[in-house]
């Protein structure tokens, strides 16, 4: 078992940064490949990106590449999601999870998921 807490979140203007962590208990996070998603009210949950186990690979949704950035710090037990250069349309709730696949953007591919945390961005 896997437990994931992501912080981070808030209210910030468009063109803002924020940075998302989620940290894990329970098990080594280095085991799992992890990955962000987020959901819009009314909206499908949607892949951000996804980080190998080692942090040597990572892939982006095309909505999100070039502004934000995925990280993890394996001794900490935590990754992390840079978002810059924010858009009204990244608003939503932002979920961390894990699997145990090699790296995956497919949400039926994951064990393991946070609960969320929101990030508003205005205009």
């Amino acid at each position: 078992q896997v437990q994931l807490v992501e912080s981070g979140g808030g209210l910030v203007q468009g063109g803002g940064s924020l940075r998302l962590s989620c940290a894990a208990s329970g098990r080594t996070l280095s085991d799992y490949a992890m990955g962000w998603f987020r959901q819009a009210p009314g909206k499908e949950r949607e892949f951000v990106g996804t980080i190998t186990r080692s942090g040597e690979g990572t892939y982006y949704a095309d909505s999100v590449r070039g502004r934000f950035t995925i990280s993890r710090d394996n001794a900490k037990n935590t990754v992390y999601l840079q978002m810059n250069s924010l858009k009204p349309e990244d608003t939503a709730n932002y979920s961390c999870a894990a699997t145990r696949r090699v790296i995956s953007s497919r949400a039926f591919e994951y064990d393991y998921w946070g609960q969320g945390t929101q990030v508003t961005v205005s205009s």
